[in-house]
């Protein structure tokens, strides 16, 4: 009798340790708890920490409290003038209100995916879903040509996107952090055509700056004209007949002073209308 006591108080044991290991949980950072009475879902969320829960009855899930990422992959919009990439790769970046996980459980159901530290990403496939349709939209704004030069207009325009669909239905429960644009290739004639643009877009700029240096070369010039042209007026105005008058007079005794054999006969003291040789008028005489 005193083996079968030990054996049943050795049963019992078990039992209630089980009982009290079944009824204790921990939450780790970054997580949160939803708990379910007999398939009900309680609304009030627990967070970190050690917690109590009724055993065999309630059970717990524990949810992804902090940001979710997930990539779509080999995406084929079309973009503005019709024309469909060969491939666009995603990655969408969100977050669930941590107060407001238990509600959108209960009002998506079946939506949730499992992490891979076993937690669950809330809502993970209505995000996904809205991410695909908020991407194809955006792309079909750009033309195919400008894509490759609007990589980061493209991701703002498709978190601007998916935020305001899920904010429609369930405003301020989602936030969606950040967008990056992983992969955008293009159809390889577009490719072809994008590189001719680029090529032809260099030929501009060079030839743009080609005409900027014959523009200042041509403004120099203008200048430097300018210049010549304000010091032949000045030279001009001073050019006064008394100013003329004294130079000739100065060159007349100069030339006499040198003793040269041509002479320089002023008429009226305004120009030279006569130049003789001083020796064939020794000859003459």
């Amino acid at each position: 009798m005193k083996v079968l006591g030990r054996i049943f108080g050795g049963i019992a044991l078990v039992f209630v340790a089980m009982f009290f290991l079944s009824s204790v949980y921990t939450v780790e950072t970054g997580h949160i708890a939803v708990e379910r009475t007999l398939g009900k879902v309680k609304l009030n969320e627990l967070g970190e920490g050690i917690h109590l829960k009724l055993p065999i009855i309630t059970h717990k899930d524990i949810y992804v409290g902090k940001e979710i990422n997930f990539t779509l992959e080999d995406l084929k919009p079309k973009a503005a003038d019709n024309l469909s990439l060969k491939d666009l790769d995603v990655t969408v970046y969100y977050k669930v209100m941590p107060t407001a996980i238990a509600e959108t459980e209960i009002k998506y159901a079946g939506t949730r995916a499992r992490g891979s530290d076993g937690a669950w990403y809330p809502a993970y496939g209505l995000v996904h879903q809205e991410a695909r349709g908020a991407a194809y939209d955006a792309v079909s704004k750009i033309e195919s040509l400008e894509l490759h030069k609007s990589r980061d207009q493209l991701a703002i325009a498709i978190a601007e996107r998916l935020q305001a669909k899920l904010d429609r239905s369930d405003p301020g429960i989602f936030t969606i952090t950040r967008v990056i644009i992983r992969a955008l290739n293009t159809d390889p004639s577009i490719e072809q055509s994008i590189q001719l643009a680029v090529q032809n877009e260099k030929k501009l700029e060079a030839k743009k700056l080609e005409v900027d240096i014959a523009r200042q070369d041509a403004q120099i010039e203008i200048e430097r004209s300018k210049g010549v042209a304000e010091a032949n007026r000045i030279i001009n105005e001073s050019l006064t007949p008394e100013y003329l008058q004294h130079e000739i007079n100065t060159a007349l005794l100069s030339f006499a002073d040198s003793g040269g054999s041509v002479v320089v006969i002023p008429a009226n003291m305004q120009g030279f209308d006569m130049i003789l040789d001083a020796k064939s008028l020794n000859q003459k005489k």
